[in-house]
């Protein structure tokens, strides 16, 4: 049986989950190597080879003999070869395009912020409350951007599923990991549930581990201390 073309890095993560997500809806074949960070396989010299920035998620497309890296245009690239979750129309892909930008300079860089000073720089020793309210009051201020771009529309653009949906879902809806609250935000809201909805999606949430905690579905103390612990070298006194 010949290799499929697509060989994914991944972690469970909201970026990891990303190209897991794409594969899944789109019935992809792919082959999965997952990155564990407590063995910091991420910094491997042949895993920097691929991905200079040592971050997840990287693919290699045996097809085109090439690695790709960062979460988003590993999205872009899929949507491309795939011919799925990317209108083609230019105006509705630019669309989805800034949406995708959006997301990837936006929306996880700060949400990400709000996760580390809470819930790694914190249980560290590192108390910033000043950090906190900055992440996670422009979080919210995101959270409300999307809240009223979905207002009259199921998806975040081009009036279809694409790939601004499979981007911004796995941060946006671990709002309760980052501590930022949806409520007044119905649009946001029925968005979720639209997508927790999708088959494909739930199955790409466990993949290659499923982490209930993000999204406020098991007791996160465990997981809280356990998250923390695997990331206390990154916490920088």
């Amino acid at each position: 049986m010949p290799q499929p073309d697509i060989h994914l890095y991944t972690a469970a993560t909201m970026n990891g989950y990303k190209s897991v997500i794409f594969l899944e809806e789109a019935g992809v074949p792919y082959d999965l190597t997952f990155v564990d960070f407590a063995k910091k396989e991420q910094h491997a010299p042949a895993y920097l080879k691929l991905n200079p920035n040592g971050k997840i998620p990287t693919i290699v497309d045996r097809s085109e003999d090439r690695a790709i890296f960062e979460s988003g245009a590993i999205l872009w690239h899929l949507a491309e070869k795939y011919g799925k979750f990317l209108p083609t129309d230019p105006v509705a892909r630019s669309e989805v395009l800034q949406w995708l930008f959006f997301q990837v300079g936006h929306v996880g860089p700060i949400m990400g912020q709000a996760m580390y000073f809470q819930r790694i720089a914190a249980p560290n020793g590192h108390e910033e409350p000043f950090s906190i309210n900055r992440y996670v009051t422009e979080s919210r201020r995101l959270l409300e951007v999307l809240d009223k771009r979905l207002e009259g529309r199921d998806w975040i653009a081009a009036a279809q599923y694409t790939i601004a949906d499979m981007a911004t879902y796995p941060w946006a809806r671990a709002f309760i990991w980052a501590k930022v609250s949806v409520d007044g935000l119905p649009n946001l809201q029925a968005w979720f549930d639209r997508i927790d909805a999708r088959p494909a999606v739930q199955k790409a949430l466990t993949i290659p581990k499923a982490q209930p905690a993000f999204w406020g579905h098991a007791d996160e103390t465990e997981f809280l201390r356990e998250n923390a612990a695997r990331f206390a070298s990154d916490v920088k006194g």
